[in-house]
């Protein structure tokens, strides 16, 4: 379960009907009356092509260093950003390392999404029996806070980006099967669905074609939220070794090794920090601007 201190449990609430036509338009232009959220999607489009383009921007080698230019600070020349512990220069370790914080915030939320997803749509369409044992499986993952769960995960099976995804995975899978779960045992009610079941379609074609247009904008809404959840984690991680391995340029494997430079060159040491505060809180306005354009009301 995602415990209070890193994100409250949720319930949902919305008035599920069929989507107007033009329902997507509408919300493309509440999305471009929203100016908080268009600065912060620039801001997140920067900041994720920084990373993806990488060896084109970085302008040094993220591994190469020199230790008579070890923690340079903030402006020196040919290192505008300073430079680590080892002389290595900071711009270019913060471009790859949003390579691997990028994906180990948004590929654990993606397998998620797609497995928690699936299991809530089918517990909540089905309901019964059905439900209740997908769901008493989800409350087993509940009854642990996440930060340890995915500490103890990450601790049986090893170090490295592949393990921190699957942990991570593990851990968001539950809400957003509970997300699932509730918006869609809300539609399976409603006398549209109701009435294509009656037509005699198939359970598929119901969750196809009646169901999936309903919750996807509220399950969509709350995974964009999770991946600032992930990020912070797969940082944490890194940060207490469980995670990506040094040398390689990852922002919470950087934060640890500043971690000692923090009385030398306080700038400097902060920055893999501010970078990981950049990129959740983009993700986290991006999700609330989304979620008021698309009438979708989360409650804690």
């Amino acid at each position: 379960m995602l415990d209070a201190a890193v994100a409250p449990e949720i319930t949902l609430v919305t008035q599920a009907q069929p989507r107007p036509q033009g329902y997507w338009r509408s919300v493309g232009r509440k999305l471009q009356r929203d100016p908080v959220t268009i600065a912060f999607g620039i801001l997140l489009l920067a900041i994720v092509g920084m990373a993806v383009f990488a060896p084109l921007v970085a302008g040094a080698n993220p591994s190469t260093g020199s230790i008579l230019h070890r923690l340079a600070p903030i402006g020196t020349p040919g290192h505008w950003l300073g430079t680590d512990e080892n002389g290595r220069d900071m711009w270019a370790r913060l471009c790859y390392g949003g390579r691997l914080s990028l994906l180990a915030g948004v590929a654990p939320v993606v397998m998620a999404l797609v497995i928690g997803g699936l299991l809530g749509v089918i517990a909540g369409y089905a309901g019964g029996f059905v439900n209740a044992l997908i769901m008493r499986i989800m409350d087993v993952f509940y009854a642990f806070p996440s930060v340890l769960l995915a500490i103890a995960i990450c601790g049986v099976l090893g170090n490295g980006l592949t393990n921190v995804i699957l942990a991570l995975s593990l851990v968001f899978i539950p809400p957003l099967a509970r997300i699932s779960e509730t918006v869609t045992a809300q539609v399976r009610r409603l006398d549209f669905v109701e009435a294509a079941r009656a037509s005699a379609s198939s359970p598929a074609q119901v969750i196809r074609h009646h169901v999936l247009a309903n919750v996807l904008g509220p399950i969509m809404v709350y995974a964009t939220s999770l991946i600032s959840v992930s990020i912070i984690l797969a940082s944490g991680l890194s940060f207490l070794g469980l995670g990506v391995v040094p040398p390689t340029p990852e922002w919470g494997v950087m934060l640890n090794a500043l971690r000692e430079a923090i009385y030398v060159q306080p700038y400097v040491a902060a920055l893999p920090g501010v970078m990981i505060f950049l990129t959740s809180m983009c993700f986290n306005l991006l999700s609330d601007g989304l979620r008021s354009a698309m009438d979708v009301k989360l409650n804690p």
